[in-house]
């Protein structure tokens, strides 16, 4: 039996490749599409908190984000209170480009989940609910541990 480590790695490997596939009839990248998905569940924030929630280099994102303003889909405003930093949001253009990659993003889980039953699919939400919180904890006490031993 395949541990079930490597079974959700490479599930998640293969559902990104998908989304990435998927959201380019939207015509933009996976990792543009997981971007303008955080900015409309989380408007208005930092580069630096996208970058971390993204889990990519804040130069990385600094290049992504430019490339979305060039095309209008991103608007970068100063930050009132940190006049170095800039808060990202989207633009009228982009607002409705993100319809657009949920309906992908939703069309790939039903192909995902296909024959699986509604109740399999609510356990299935419920126990990976479970992973995620244990593994945001993990990570969170990691990060009070680094803190605390930086000093």
């Amino acid at each position: 039996m395949t541990h079930i480590g490597f079974l959700l790695a490479d599930n998640s490997r293969l559902a990104r490749w998908s989304f990435d596939q998927q959201v380019r009839a939207a015509g933009v990248t996976g990792p543009q599409a997981r971007m303008l998905l955080m900015l409309e569940r989380k408007p208005g924030e930092n580069q630096g908190f996208y970058a971390e929630q993204l889990e990519v280099e804040p130069i990385t994102l600094c290049r992504m984000v430019d490339r979305l303003e060039e095309a209008g889909l991103v608007e970068r405003r100063r930050d009132p209170a940190d006049r170095r930093a800039w808060q990202l949001h989207l633009t009228d253009k982009s607002r409705q480009m993100v319809g657009q990659i949920r309906h992908e993003a939703d069309l790939l889980v039903d192909m995902m989940l296909e024959g699986v039953s509604e109740e399999d699919r609510a356990e299935f939400h419920r126990l990976l609910k479970i992973v995620g919180t244990n593994l945001a904890a993990r990570r969170e006490s990691t990060r009070t541990i680094a803190r605390a031993s930086n000093g």
